[in-house]
């Protein structure tokens, strides 16, 4: 049985490193209708542009082609898909090893799947190599009344 969302986007791009920021801010302006936080909404951003980047630098490399993003909202998360038809991921385990990249010459840093990992609540690879990786990402958002609380304990501690 397939999900039902509450709603869903479907953004498709040339694999320019000028258009992460679009993609980030695109994603960003998706996800405001559930009301995240600041620090939520950066943590989407940065795992969007983690993704993208590594989308343009590793699976497309010097040549073009074409990235895409499905966005899909479902009660209080948010669910990505950031995919190329790139040349994949040859060994997926290796590849989310923090420090380990295949363009030290960029002066990349290896760390874009741990950070990916760090900020979203579950993120997933899928490679075949000549075709192309798929990330699935999770983020799941905080209730307004939840943020309310803790916003009221944390002014509570303040006092005392």
């Amino acid at each position: 049985m397939k999900d039902i969302f509450e709603n869903e986007m479907k953004l498709e791009f040339v694999s320019k490193s000028s258009n992460e920021a679009f993609a980030r801010l695109t994603v960003a302006a998706f996800a405001a209708q559930l009301d995240p936080t600041i620090e939520e909404l950066a943590d989407i951003k940065t795992a969007v542009s983690e993704a993208v980047t590594n989308c343009i630098i590793h699976g497309y490399e010097k040549k073009q082609g074409i990235v895409k993003i499905i966005g899909r909202l479902k009660e209080n998360e948010i669910l990505l898909e950031i995919s190329d038809q790139g040349k994949g991921i040859e060994n997926i385990a290796i590849a989310k090893e923090p420090l380990y990249t295949t363009k030290p010459d960029l002066e990349r840093s290896g760390m874009g799947f741990t950070i990916m990992e760090s900020f979203m609540d579950t993120m997933e690879i899928e490679s075949i190599v000549g075709l192309g990786t798929k990330i699935t990402m999770c983020k799941k958002i905080k209730p307004k009344l939840q943020k309310e609380e803790e916003f009221q304990m944390l002014t509570k501690e303040e006092r005392n």
